[in-house]
Order: C-alpha cells, then sequence, then structure tokens
C-alpha cells in the first residue's frame, strides 16, 4: 500500500538516522505510534476501570454490583449479531488497500478494481450492521426481562428494568458504527482510531461516573457507551470525504462477491465468535442464577480486571493486525514472522508484570481485611484467572496472525473449547461456585487452547509460508 509520505499508518519501523535512547527504548519495547495510542486509550480504560470499581464498590450494594455485571454478559449476546464481521472487514479492506493509495486529503487513488472491491466491502458491511442493530434490541430486551425477572433472589429489590432497556437501546446505536472503525482501521488508520478509542474511553467514563455519583450506578453501562458513540461519531464524521464517496461509489461487476470470496472465511470466524461467548461470558448468568447477584458481582469485578489487563498488553499485537494482512498480500514473510514474535514477546511480558502487580494487590486486601477484598474473588481463583488469561493472550496472539491471512483455522478448537466450557461452566459453577468454574475454565485453557491452538498456529504457519 502506498501512502502520503506525510501519511504512512502502515509503517513498522523507520530509522533512516542514529537512533537516540528514546528511540531505541521505543523500539525495544515496541512502541510505535498506533500502539502507544492504542496502549494509553486502554491504559486509561484500565485506571478509569479501577476508579469504576471503587465507585461501584461505594455506591452500589453487592446485589447492584451483581445486576451491573450480567447486564455487560447479555448484552454481549450482540456476538450473535456480529459474526466476527468486524474483523473480516479489517482483514479484507486492508489487502484491499495494499495496492491503493490514501492521500491526506482522503482521496483514493491507484488500482481500479482494488477501489472498487475497497468500495464494496464498505457498503455490504453498513447494510449487514443496519440491519441487524435493529434486530439486536427486539431480542435482547425481552431475554434479558425474562432472565432477570424468572432468577430474582431474596434480599432488597433491585430497579433494573429502566437501566436494562437503556444499556441495550444504546448498545444498539454502538453497534451500528463499529464497522466503520474496522473498516478505517483497515484503510491504515490506525493511529487515528486508536486516538478516537482514547476519546471514546474518556467521555465514556466521565459518564458513567456522573451517573455512579448520582446514585444512578445501574444506568452507568448506558452512560458509557453512550459517551463512546458520541466521540465516535464526531470523529467518524471529519471522515466523511473518505467514507461517502466510498459508499456511493458504484462497484459494479468488480464487487467483492461475498457468498464465493468471504463466507468460507467469515462463516468459520462466526462460529468462533459464537464460542467465545460460551468460553468467556457465561460465568456471570450461570452464577446469577445459582448463586445469586452478590457471587456474580464477584466474578464480574474480578473478570473485568482480568480483562483490562488483558486489552492494554494484546494492544501491541491487535495494533498489527493490519500491517499484517499488507505483508502477507506483499507475501512479506520473514518481515511478518520479524514483527509477529517481537511483538508477541513485548505483549506478553506486560501481561506477566501487570498479572503479578494485581494479584500482588489481591493478597495485600486479603491480608488487610479490606471491605473491598469481598467484592472480588479470593487470592486463589484470582490467581488462576490471571493465568488462564495470560494462556488466553497467547492464544489470541496466534489467531490474530492466522486470520491475517483470511483464513479461520481456529474453528475446531473454538468449538471444542466452548463445549467444554460449557459443561464445565454449568456442572462445576452449579455445584462449586466460582472456584470450580475457574478451574474448569483453566484446563480447557491450558489443554485445548494453548496446547491445540499453538499446534495448529505452528502447522499452518510452516504449511502457507512454504507455498
Amino acid at each position: 500500500m502506498n501512502f502520503d509520505p506525510l501519511f504512512n499508518p502502515f509503517q513498522i519501523d523507520t530509522l533512516t538516522s542514529k537512533p537516540s535512547a528514546i528511540s531505541r527504548l521505543r523500539r525495544l519495547l515496541g512502541l510505535d505510534r498506533a500502539v502507544i495510542l492504542t496502549v494509553l486509550a486502554r491504559g486509561w480504560s484500565s485506571l478509569a476501570g479501577l476508579v469504576t470499581i471503587v465507585l461501584i464498590a461505594h455506591s452500589l450494594t453487592g446485589a447492584e454490583q451483581g445486576y451491573y455485571y450480567t447486564f455487560g454478559s447479555l448484552v454481549a449476546l450482540q456476538m450473535v449479531f456480529e459474526l466476527g464481521f468486524s474483523f473480516v472487514i479489517l482483514q479484507m479492506a486492508s489487502h484491499e488497500c495494499a495496492h491503493l493509495s490514501i492521500s491526506k486529503d482522503d482521496e483514493v487513488t491507484g488500482d481500479r478494481v482494488a477501489h472498487a472491491r475497497l468500495a464494496s466491502v464498505l457498503q455490504k458491511s453498513v447494510r449487514w450492521y443496519s440491519i441487524t442493530a435493529f434486530l439486536m434490541p427486539c431480542i435482547l430486551i425481552p431475554a434479558g426481562l425474562h432472565f432477570f425477572a424468572s432468577n430474582s433472589h431474596s434480599g432488597p429489590e433491585v430497579a433494573w428494568r429502566l437501566p436494562w432497556w437503556s444499556v441495550v437501546l444504546v448498545a444498539s446505536v454502538a453497534f451500528q458504527i463499529d464497522p466503520v472503525f474496522s473498516f478505517l482501521e483497515g484503510c491504515g488508520y490506525v493511529p487515528q482510531v486508536a486516538r478516537t478509542r482514547l476519546w471514546q474511553a474518556l467521555l465514556g467514563s466521565v459518564l458513567a461516573w456522573a451517573a455512579m455519583l448520582t446514585r444512578h450506578g445501574l444506568f452507568a453501562p448506558a452512560m458509557m457507551i453512550a459517551g463512546q458513540v458520541l466521540a465516535g461519531s464526531i470523529w467518524l464524521y471529519t471522515r466523511r470525504q473518505l467514507l461517502l464517496p466510498l459508499f456511493f461509489y458504484h462497484a459494479g461487476q468488480d464487487r467483492i462477491h461475498w457468498w464465493q470470496e468471504v463466507w468460507p472465511f467469515q462463516w468459520r470466524i462466526a462460529v468462533s465468535w459464537l464460542c467465545g461467548y460460551f468460553i468467556f461470558q457465561l460465568f456471570n448468568p450461570i452464577l446469577f442464577a445459582y448463586w445469586g447477584p452478590i457471587a456474580a458481582g464477584q466474578m464480574g469485578m474480578s473478570l473485568n480486571i482480568s480483562n483490562a489487563l488483558m486489552a492494554v498488553s494484546i494492544a501491541w499485537v491487535n495494533t498489527k493486525a493490519a500491517p499484517f494482512g499488507a505483508m502477507i498480500a506483499r507475501k512479506e514473510y520473514l518481515k511478518l514472522d520479524h514483527v509477529f514474535f517481537r511483538t508477541l514477546a513485548q505483549s506478553l511480558v506486560v501481561c506477566v508484570l501487570g498479572s503479578a502487580v494485581v494479584w500482588s494487590g489481591v493478597i495485600y486486601l486479603n491480608i488487610e481485611k479490606s471491605h473491598f477484598a469481598h467484592r472480588v474473588l479470593g487470592p486463589l481463583p484470582f490467581g488462576m484467572l490471571l493465568l488462564t488469561m495470560i494462556f488466553n493472550h497467547i492464544v489470541i496472539s496466534e489467531a490474530i496472525y492466522l486470520r491475517a491471512h483470511k483464513q479461520e483455522k481456529f474453528l475446531p478448537i473454538s468449538v471444542m473449547g466452548a463445549l467444554f466450557m460449557l459443561f464445565s461452566s454449568y456442572a462445576l459453577g452449579k455445584r462449586f461456585g466460582a472456584v470450580g468454574m475457574i478451574t474448569g475454565y483453566l484446563g480447557v485453557t491450558t489443554f485445548v487452547g494453548l496446547g491445540l491452538g499453538t499446534f495448529t498456529f505452528l502447522r499452518y504457519r510452516r504449511i502457507w509460508h512454504a507455498e
């Protein structure tokens, strides 16, 4: 992909003169512009998450905390509608942009066929998400109403109905604009998208905190998403000179033929993402149903901390997804492997060190018998959760690498993992609570995710690059 010299989003390293000490440190840590902005956004989200956790502990009861986190798990059912489309959009756009130039004024030039195919990616994406964004609240709202009404527990009544309506409706709006961000990342606007994510995190956090400080804590998820929608929409408006011409571009016979070219790849991604729900999102609803909202709240807050750490550390790899696709399109396999393995090592160091700090904090809170210690899992299950997160970090990185080839080879692993997790989460969670659930999670991740996943990664990397 050839960009204007003032704007080169896919550039990984450019060293034309003797680097300074700061430049060498940035290179060692893999801190290019996209990574820095993404880490800032996710770092802020993590820091803001800590503030949010403190506010939850002080402004919500234990039962309300359970509703708060279970809202998130049920809203995550949007995976059913998303079908892994966002990652497919990113990869399709990056492969077409490898043959195009985008000026700093957002003008697209280059190969006519690639231009038409890029436009058709955007057009089909917007149409699909518009339909599903309408269907999403029609299904999620009644499903949530039924779940919470059927699993009410003794204790003070929680006013959850209006907050539930609010979070689903706002999430549907956010769902509508998400594919455009994936498309722009695929077009090389990785640093710009990362900067926008930072503004989304800032505004969303402020609005969520305002809801909690005014004693409307269960509205905080809806307010956070609303802030993200507002900040995201403002930035997308500034990119209208790129997006609108592409959206109305007549692709004709050069358009992407989705069923022949994309669907054979996408359906595998879709199944993998649906399996991801059973692997990552079933904990809170199961604990809510069998152990009550307080147990679900402890698990939810612990998962939130773990996921925040994962979000920061995986940024090193995520921001390279579009460049990976461009390198593969140009068959630069040696460069691809060099960048990937270096990036994986850098991100893994961040993940392990962060986990050590978090686990030490949990142990300290329990030694001090802090009130906050009762809002999260104990040291043993929390430590097991963090170890599982580290293993997942490796598996997700391997999946990003393989999917950049527009191939989905993790499908059997995802299905197997989902089936084992569905069984273990229900059987162990129902009988032993959070400890049993986390034990099953660690076992499945170790043997199915890390074991079979790494075998699959090494196998197909060798086969594809030998061709």
